[in-house]
């Protein structure tokens, strides 16, 4: 079963095209080439949704969490679910996610990430609807309300309904991909023997000529030729070609691949997992922290009525960054657990250990007590 096959497409519908603030048209393709062909671009995206799907839906209501980290739709779990999303938004920068709900109950049963070549937003019945189109054929076609959309966005600017395109990177990548190959061709024409062979006999005709070619490559310019090394008698003399095919300067790709993690947030240390506890930080401070922010409020705005809103339901997406701490400064938060701050529960957490029974109790030293309270070794008068 597919995914279009899994839904059932809205009726016919009487449809006019949505038009934003400003008269903006509301019509969305990807632009350009698909940046994620790019092994560079998949290496820091990779990162970048590796780390992602580490975190851990917690919700008001504990199925809805249940759902979210367990089996979100029928292709996915939890991990896979914000591994997709992630994904999709990096290259795509707009990322839909329907939930999928019981007509009657309106009980949610499914996220499902829309995997959409194009899309626009169409007004009908006085609602916005979004249209998607999907790879390979004009008339796959989804339309989708979107109230049952929950939207995520990167470089929202343009658009109300989406992010603007990575148009801004094309231009490096093509630049780099140029040099990737410049360096191949480098290596292809480096590796064969090139250079003119002259006969002494005079007036050959063609005929001759191709057979002593011929002959001389069949010799000599093959992998047979382990020695590397060409005898001819005194009627033939071979005169090689230098080639020194010219390649883009490194530093200059350098920079340009520099660009490349600029534009995604990411650097070697990264890519390479040789970060130390603050790189780290910064880096789930700076591309982490802000997509679980998002995510966790846009499911909320979207999953919940205004009611269910007002009685403060939420679901949010909580990652242990102190998992990415070293092992000393793990053992140092020892002290937070004897000191009534955390939980043995949630320290073992920290390690990547199960929870005991009664794990979740606050613990407390005797000499940490609130001030104001006497020990029982303090006597009375």
């Amino acid at each position: 079963m597919g995914f279009l096959d899994f839904f059932r497409p809205l009726k016919s519908l009487k449809q006019a095209r949505w038009r934003e603030l400003g008269a903006y048209t509301a019509v969305f393709s990807p632009f350009g080439r698909d940046i994620w062909r790019s092994d560079l671009v998949r290496s820091c995206i990779r990162a970048i949704s590796e780390h992602t799907s580490k975190a851990n839906a917690v919700s008001s209501k504990p199925e809805i969490a249940q759902l979210l980290n367990t089996k979100p739709n029928m292709y996915m779990n939890g991990k896979d679910f914000l591994t997709k999303i992630r994904n999709w938004l990096e290259v795509k920068n707009t990322a839909f996610i329907y939930i999928n709900r019981e007509p009657l109950t309106a009980k949610v049963l499914g996220f499902y990430p829309v995997p959409y070549e194009s899309f626009e937003g169409i007004e009908a019945e006085g609602e916005l609807f979004i249209k998607f189109y999907f790879a390979g054929n004009s008339e796959r076609q989804l339309i989708l309300p979107w109230a049952d959309l929950a939207v995520m966005r990167k470089d929202y600017y343009s658009s109300d309904i989406w992010g603007d395109d990575n148009g801004a990177i094309l231009e490096k990548l093509d630049i780099i991909n140029t040099a990737d190959q410049g360096v191949a061709n480098a290596v292809k024409s480096t590796a064969n023997l090139r250079g003119i062979l002259k006969s002494t006999k005079a007036m050959l005709k063609r005929e001759d000529i191709k057979e002593q070619q011929q002959q001389f490559i069949e010799d000599y310019m093959n992998l047979s030729n382990n020695a590397g090394i060409a005898s001819l008698d005194a009627s033939m003399d071979f005169q090689p070609i230098k080639m020194e095919p010219i390649v883009a300067d490194s530093s200059l790709v350098k920079e340009y691949r520099d660009d490349v993690f600029r534009y995604f947030g990411v650097n070697d240390k990264i890519l390479m997992s040789s970060y130390n506890e603050d790189e780290m930080e910064a880096f789930y401070e700076a591309r982490i922290e802000p997509f679980l922010v998002a995510l966790g409020t846009e499911l909320t705005r979207k999953v919940f009525s205004d009611r269910e809103l007002a009685l403060k339901n939420y679901i949010i997406y909580e990652s242990n960054r102190i998992g990415y701490a070293s092992n000393k400064t793990k053992l140092n938060m020892i002290q937070l657990v004897d000191r009534g701050i955390l939980t043995p529960n949630e320290l073992r957490q920290v390690f990547n250990l199960a929870p005991y029974d009664g794990g979740d109790e606050f613990i407390r030293r005797l000499d940490t007590m609130p001030t104001g309270e006497k020990s029982d070794e303090e006597g009375t008068d």
